[in-house]
């Protein structure tokens, strides 16, 4: 879980300080070693934060996959969009399954099945909603205000993607949520006190 508030900081800025304050460094080992027992979260700091998680996910697969296409100057019908939304894609679903992976317990030799079902009912939509923003974002401003002049060397490509994933994180707020009330988040959110509060 500490790697999502530094990946959130990246486009949330001054907003994910407040947010670490308020919700995520009470869940702190330290924090509870003193205060023992954490303030009570407002009922949407849950989904704000298993939102979050999500988001990450696809942070961290859009930096890996932009670099990853514009290193190798991959291209799909003469345009490196398209490359970039596989990658971008793929990555974010890799990075999804790895952060599951190494968060699940042993299940008696089956730890990647049951890491990659947890993901798949867990995350999978909520990743998908954020991607699809994201992306669809990115291809309007690659095509209707840029036209194809974006690089990443480009302090601007880079405002264009931090815009982009504030995007995704409220398109991938409404199926976190649903996810949530059917207890498919249930795990996750259980599981992120626990490793906190066990450290």
């Amino acid at each position: 879980m500490e790697i999502v508030w530094p990946a959130t900081a990246l486009y949330f800025g001054p907003a994910a300080v407040l947010a670490y304050r308020q919700w995520g460094r009470p869940q702190s080992p330290r924090w509870l070693r003193r205060h023992r027992t954490p303030p009570r979260r407002p009922r949407h700091a849950d989904t704000t934060i298993a939102t979050l998680h999500c988001a990450t996910h696809c942070v961290i697969g859009a930096i890996v996959g932009t670099l990853f296409v514009f290193g190798f100057s991959l291209e799909i019908l003469d345009k490196r969009l398209w490359p970039e939304f596989i990658a971008d894609y793929v990555a974010a679903v890799l990075v999804g399954l790895a952060f599951r992976y190494f968060t699940q317990a042993d299940a008696a030799g089956r730890r990647a099945w049951a890491a990659a079902r947890r993901f798949l009912r867990g995350d999978l939509l909520s990743v998908s909603a954020f991607e699809f923003a994201l992306l669809g974002w990115l291809a309007l401003m690659e095509f209707s205000v840029f036209h194809g002049t974006l690089q990443p060397s480009s302090p601007v490509f880079w405002l264009i993607v931090q815009i982009g994933l504030v995007i995704g994180f409220f398109a991938a707020w409404p199926p976190t949520l649903w996810l949530i009330r059917h207890g498919a988040k249930a795990e996750l959110l259980d599981a992120d006190e626990t490793e906190i509060s066990s450290s």
